[in-house]
């Protein structure tokens, strides 16, 4: 079976509480619901992972490694910042898909710019929750595609 490593980066955690005329208001909770759901839907199994701390998701990149067939990642500020976050992914070369909640690319400037997508498979944007699925559902067409 399929395991793939749901990555989520600063404030994700604030879900529902954050600019939710930006995020909506589903939980953090509701989103790990949502994800679980697909997951079972799709044959393969999620663990989630959230932090506040760069380096801590840098930490459950590299542990991935040899434990996950697939990332989904939504490392959020970080996106626009993390040059490690961007060289544990190339590190691990686990196939990943950056994900983001709201459209980045109809955001602030600073936001045009992520760091991550030079290790990523696919950008999903502006798709909710329902991102984080196609995310998994990228993954699982990738890893067909290596099967065949």
């Amino acid at each position: 079976m399929m395991k793939i490593l749901v990555i989520n980066g600063p404030n994700i955690n604030m879900l529902g509480i954050r600019e939710p005329e930006i995020y909506g208001k589903g939980t953090y909770r509701d989103l790990i619901s949502v994800v679980e759901s697909a997951a079972a839907r799709l044959g393969v199994t999620a663990a989630f992972f959230q932090s506040n701390h760069e380096g801590a998701i840098v930490d459950a990149i590299q542990e991935a490694y040899g434990n996950y067939d697939g990332i989904v990642i939504n490392p959020a500020a970080y996106t626009h910042t993390s040059v490690a976050i961007l060289d544990a992914l190339k590190s691990v070369g686990i196939p990943t898909v950056e994900v983001h909640i709201s459209d980045v690319s109809e955001r602030e400037d600073f936001r045009q710019v992520s760091y991550v997508r030079a290790a990523c498979i696919k950008t999903i944007m502006g798709e909710g929750f329902a991102g984080y699925i196609h995310a998994m559902e990228v993954l699982c067409e990738e890893r067909k595609k290596e099967e065949d």
